[in-house]
């Protein structure tokens, strides 16, 4: 028997049963096909740490915030009072199902940040946080180095803990 992919199926997922084709979690790991959707945010007390390019410390906290979404990585999110470095506003908005308008911002020419300024309800909590995206800063979770979700739009931290398949991947565009 092949295994099927997220493909076969369509969007139905929403965490309350992981489907054939997620891998299965060993202990201290989390699959993303277990998580919410909607999403849920989760607090998270490790060491988070945000670097540019050229080695500047932009963030550091004990205090994020992991958005939990099924079928993506965990995106994290810090307190403005997390940033260490200004960041610029840069040109750009997206919007977001669940959270609302997101507004863009970058460190030496590089747009790298975003955040919500006024988020929908259920994730007031957020409102004015920042997420970075690790695919153009160097990001950190307890000393491990953060591996970018694919697909270049998404901004979910992939570590160690977590595992997938993820969407962003070759074959995911469906889901």
């Amino acid at each position: 028997m092949s295994k099927q992919g997220p493909e076969t199926y369509g969007w139905t997922f929403t965490g309350a049963g992981r489907p054939e084709f997620a891998l299965a979690p060993k202990p201290g790991q989390e699959s993303v096909w277990d998580y919410p959707r909607p999403p849920a945010i989760v607090d998270d007390p490790r060491l988070v740490e945000v670097f540019a390019a050229d080695g500047t410390l932009l963030a550091s906290s004990h205090q994020a915030k992991r958005v939990l979404e099924t079928a993506s990585p965990p995106t994290f999110y810090l307190s403005p009072m997390a940033l260490v470095a200004a960041l610029d506003a840069v040109a750009g908005s997206s919007f977001c199902e669940w959270k609302g308008q997101a507004e863009y911002f970058g460190y030496g020419g590089a747009s790298l940040a975003w955040r919500y300024p006024k988020p929908t309800q259920k994730f007031a909590e957020i409102a004015g946080w920042y997420a970075f995206y690790p695919a153009q800063c160097r990001c950190l979770v307890a000393g491990e180095g953060v591996r970018a979700q694919a697909g270049g739009f998404y901004g979910g931290w992939v570590t160690d803990e977590i595992i997938g398949p993820y969407k962003g991947e070759p074959g995911s565009s469906g889901w």
